[in-house]
């Protein structure tokens, strides 16, 4: 297994935000390593991934992925949630809340296509706990060992 100190190369969970652009040259600086920027287009609009690529590379990304996950979100993911009534507290809709694991899925694999021997998020652990983006990267994680 690796150890924090032995990391090379990181998988980052990659939105654009203030907590992912900050981690970026954090990642860097502590661990020394280079890291892989992975975003995912589940349909949220060309606005809002415009310009992704660049900020992530001018925070210290060395490669950046922007998956197209779009087809693959609503016919596996957002057709089934429609389908069960997935509502939160009776009256909020499951949006991207139920993205998180195929964002999870796109980041291990992305990992395991480019050498990757760490993933990392900057969501605080009390937010993957509750949202289940853990879960995922669990279950896939053997494959980075």
């Amino acid at each position: 297994m690796t150890t924090y100190e032995q990391t090379k190369k990181v998988a980052l969970a990659y939105s654009g935000g203030l907590d992912t652009s900050v981690i970026i040259p954090w990642l860097k600086e502590n661990y020394g390593c280079e890291v892989v920027a992975v975003c995912g287009d589940i349909g949220q609009g060309g606005d809002e991934l415009t310009g992704l690529e660049e900020k992530a590379r001018k925070t210290g990304a060395s490669e950046v992925y922007v998956e197209d996950m779009r087809e693959e979100f609503v016919s596996q993911y957002l057709w089934k949630l429609v389908r069960s009534g997935g509502v939160y507290e009776h009256k909020y809709l499951l949006g991207t809340s139920i993205a998180r694991p195929l964002l999870a899925k796109k980041q291990v694999e992305v990992a395991l296509a480019h050498g990757c021997d760490a993933l990392a998020t900057a969501a605080p652990a009390r937010a993957t706990t509750r949202c289940g983006s853990n879960s995922p990267t669990k279950r896939w994680r053997r494959s980075c060992r």
